[in-house]
């Protein structure tokens, strides 16, 4: 595979120190954290590595930076989100490129993240104009009941490594627009797009310190301090729910409110009445989409016995096509994993799958070499113990199991500890909409491969989390009601 880039940037131009009240700083403990492209296992940048005097000095900048910001006008809050939009949309190509080198996937799925990115600051510019409270009579009639929206206050955020700017500026965004102030702290795999971030939320005219991003090599230390600092007011997480379960521990002692989105194990469900093209158009949508490593990648594809054939020959087929190699090369459909970790356990559980009996239609075998491959991979007959169905694979394999009936599918669909998505592909409504009743998750793409979308509200159920972000739910994560009782 060609490791020759094709960047139309120097990553050396990319701010790589501490944001931290306005100021670009290196990290207290004089350690820098390099960053990999994952197509070739090289070192292309490294960024300061904060301690915990660091993270709460970022508390800080944006404790002070708070009640002014709280103070401005939403109007005035509004024009500096749109600009972090246009300039976003202005610079796309770039941030799609850099995107790309230090994660790994494909530039057309980088590009559409921009886009997605950026969309959340155009919505919540116009959300921050309407954050509008309520009036009513007491039904006693004693009094007015007066609701106002006020700015939660100083708000943690920790994003991963799969969408590093979409899962930065869906919490971002909200929280400027409700008059909050935050403190980042980005996957070290991709630190470079969230400080890029930084300069562009600077040029756009946010404040010194309403909005600080600082990497460490300590997280659950470094959060934990944070998480302790009585100025903190508000936790936004999205990971694993391993992880998301010890931050709601640490959140409790100061009694934090938290948004969790968390893992999922998403059923990608096929009835034989379902349009073939449109099943496969939205299968390799929703399992390929940032090469499988997101929390909405369908993880388990449950067909039903009639169309199972042509399903999986025609799904083996389009995954046998992609082209694999360095996200940032065009042309190239699937990039690379995120690390070697990764790869290794994506190909011991694909094994372990085979060696049980599973049938390898597509795929299976890593490539070997430079950077961390792993082919668009489609099994049939996985058993149902087995990794690939249990846990979030987070990799471009596609594990098919048959079924019969309606009851016997939604059963299946339910039996995990996740809720984030389901798919349903059915040309019966009135099948679609009550299975989608009843399957036991956050959100439902009835006849699509893709569902996120910053005007609906994006969340789980059960262990994928707490919470909503985007539509007019992500703003009121940030907010805290006051109610005032009035006579007049």
């Amino acid at each position: 595979m060609s490791t020759q880039t094709s960047l139309s940037f120097d990553p050396a131009t990319i701010p790589n120190d501490l944001w931290i009240g306005g100021q670009w700083r290196d990290g207290g403990t004089g350690n820098r954290l390099d960053v990999v492209d994952p197509s070739t296992g090289k070192v292309v940048s490294s960024v300061a590595d904060a301690s915990i005097e660091d993270a709460l000095a970022a508390v800080a900048a944006a404790h002070e930076a708070g009640p002014g910001w709280a103070a401005t006008a939403p109007r005035k809050r509004s024009e500096i989100l749109r600009r972090c939009f246009e300039l976003m949309i202005e610079r796309k190509q770039m941030l799609a490129e850099l995107i790309s080198l230090e994660n790994g996937k494909a530039l057309p799925d980088a590009e559409g993240e921009v886009t997605y990115a950026a969309e959340f600051f155009r919505w919540f510019s116009e959300e921050a104009v309407r954050l509008n409270g309520d009036l009513s009579v007491a039904p006693g009639g004693a009094n007015r009941i007066l609701v106002q929206y006020q700015p939660i206050g100083v708000s943690i955020l920790v994003t991963p490594w799969n969408f590093p700017a979409a899962m930065a500026t869906r919490k971002i965004a909200p929280a400027l627009a409700a008059g909050s102030t935050c403190v980042l702290k980005p996957a070290t795999e991709t630190p470079l797009t969230a400080y890029a971030l930084a300069d562009i939320y600077r040029e756009a005219g946010v404040p010194d310190g309403v909005v600080n991003v600082i990497t460490t090599s300590k997280s659950g230390a470094t959060v934990s301090a944070m998480l302790h600092d009585p100025r903190v007011r508000k936790l936004s997480f999205t990971g694993s729910t391993e992880v998301g379960r010890k931050l709601l521990r640490e959140a409790a002692d100061q009694v934090i409110s938290c948004s969790m989105e968390l893992g999922g194990n998403a059923p990608f469900v096929v009835f034989d009445d379902a349009d073939l093209d449109k099943a496969l158009d939205g299968a390799m949508v929703a399992k390929m989409r940032n090469g499988g490593e997101a929390c909405t990648a369908a993880n388990r594809f449950f067909v039903q016995e009639g169309i199972m054939d042509a399903f999986s020959k025609g799904l083996a087929a389009r995954m046998a096509a992609l082209k694999v190699g360095p996200g940032y090369e065009r042309g190239v459909q699937c990039g690379p994993l995120v690390n070697r970790e990764a790869l290794d356990r994506i190909s011991s559980w694909v094994d372990e799958a085979v060696g049980q009996g599973a049938e390898t239609l597509a795929g299976g075998k890593a490539p070997g070499g430079d950077g961390f491959y792993y082919p668009p991979t489609v099994l049939r007959n996985v058993p149902t113990d087995s990794p690939l169905v249990r846990d979030e694979i987070f990799g471009p394999i596609a594990p098919l199991m048959s079924f019969k009936t309606e009851e016997e599918v939604i059963a299946s669909a339910n039996d995990t500890e996740y809720g984030l998505i389901a798919y349903v592909f059915t040309e019966d409504l009135a099948r679609g909409l009550r299975v989608s009743e009843k399957l036991e998750a956050g959100m439902i793409a009835l006849n699509r491969g893709l569902a996120s979308d910053p005007a609906a509200p994006f969340g789980g159920v059960k262990q994928s989390g707490l919470g909503r972000e985007g539509a007019h739910h992500g703003i009121l994560e940030f907010c805290e009601a006051k109610y005032i009782a009035v006579s007049w």
